[in-house]
């Protein structure tokens, strides 16, 4: 299954930006889905998580600021972020794990470009 991330784009710190995720065809409700960053030389780390239940899970660098919402009928997740920061720079990546079956059936999208920069 695909997934198609929008949203990214370059912003000045102290702006906004909204990711959204979503699937290429139809599918049952995933158990979670969430957003991953990467830069360049780390691994790829998690942002944040949202259980088809509504519970989350927050980087502590990003609690308060952003904040993972859930479409339950599309299967969708979006991630709203404020009061970004350079060091929020990075490749943003939606994860979904359909059955909680772990890393190895995790679904990626192809990722989207979030730059903060003044």
């Amino acid at each position: 299954v695909e997934f198609v991330e929008s949203g990214g784009g370059e912003v000045q710190p102290g702006g906004s930006l909204t990711l959204s995720c979503a699937p290429a065809e139809k599918i049952v409700t995933p158990y979670s889905m969430a957003w991953y960053r990467q830069v360049p030389g780390k691994q790829r780390g998690l942002v944040a998580e949202m259980t088809k239940s509504g519970s989350t899970n927050y980087a502590d660098s990003v609690r308060g600021r952003f904040n993972i919402t859930r479409d339950n009928v599309k299967n969708s997740v979006t991630l709203e972020m404020n009061g970004l920061t350079p060091e929020d720079t990075g490749v943003y990546y939606c994860r979904v794990d359909v059955f909680n079956l772990g890393p190895r059936n995790y679904y990626w999208g192809q990722g989207t470009q979030v730059t903060v920069s003044s």
